[in-house]
């Protein structure tokens, strides 16, 4: 028995490269499921995405969803794509397994925690306060910067690791300080800053975006108490839900958040189009 891929729309194509098409998963012209290819919004006309891959009941187990995988991966090379990406959620450890054997490798993932109604008490000496202007212009560049490395670090090309942070630091500070949603602020213990906390809202929760312990002051419980603070400021926007993302291989960082009780909601992975 023979599994394919079949168009099931047309192909969309925008004026700047970008497309998307769905497909049937047939076996011998029969229908068994459904899939959903685009080039990635953030990186480009060079990058594919698997936006859905679905296998109907009857026909799981059977390696249906391996081959459907594979094909998108050609028709992605069709298009010009170097790389393919897919998210992943953390209810579907099928799927992961199936990425995993597919030559898909974590990129980050998404994790989340709801919030008890009480506020977490900080660190005994720390305050938090909100970030200065100053401290702005200067937090400002060097985060990008390390976000860019980030995906740099992770296999993303550097210009297009450059091009993504410059998009979302600009689009999710838009007004900088005065961004509507968006707070930073800053952890001090006595007189001394030890590190820096940007939270925005985001639909129902709130959702860290960067935390950071200066280097000096890194292995004290810092990150803890940011995180603490991350925390009670959803409670004070009146969300009781704290999402966030960690970049794999970050261990430190995923051990803390795990510490505090946060799991993973989904995977991200790619794979190299060799």
């Amino acid at each position: 028995m023979t599994t394919t891929l079949r168009p099931s729309g047309p192909l969309h194509e925008s004026s700047k490269g970008a497309k998307s098409r769905d497909y049937d998963v047939c076996v011998n012209s029969r229908p068994v499921g459904r899939i959903k290819l685009a080039t990635h919004a953030a990186f480009g006309p060079g990058v594919a995405e698997i936006l859905d891959l679905r296998i109907d009941d009857p026909d799981r187990g059977r390696g249906r969803a391996t081959v459907a995988a594979l094909a998108a991966e050609e028709v992605a090379r069709g298009w010009g794509c170097a790389r393919i990406e897919a998210i992943v959620p953390a209810g579907a450890p099928g799927a992961l397994a199936l990425a995993t054997a597919l030559g898909y490798v974590e990129r980050n993932r998404l994790m989340a925690k709801p919030l008890p109604l009480s506020p977490p008490e900080l660190p005994e000496g720390t305050t938090a306060r909100a970030m200065t202007e100053d401290e702005y212009t200067a937090w400002v560049g060097h985060t990008r910067a390390a976000y860019a490395q980030d995906w740099i670090d992770r296999g993303v090309p550097a210009a297009q690791a450059h091009a993504k942070a410059e998009a979302d630091m600009s689009s999710s500070l838009a007004d900088g300080l005065a961004t509507p949603g968006a707070r930073l602020s800053v952890l001090a213990h006595g007189d001394e800053v030890v590190g820096t906390l940007w939270v925005a809202e985001r639909g129902s929760e709130i959702y860290v975006y960067d935390i950071e312990v200066r280097a000096e002051h890194r292995g004290r419980g810092y990150g803890r108490g940011l995180m603490l603070l991350a925390e009670r400021q959803c409670l004070e926007a009146g969300k009781d839900r704290v999402g966030l993302n960690v970049f794999a291989g970050n261990t430190p960082a995923l051990r803390l958040y795990e510490s505090l009780g946060y799991e993973a909601t989904a995977y991200a992975v790619y794979k190299p189009l060799l």
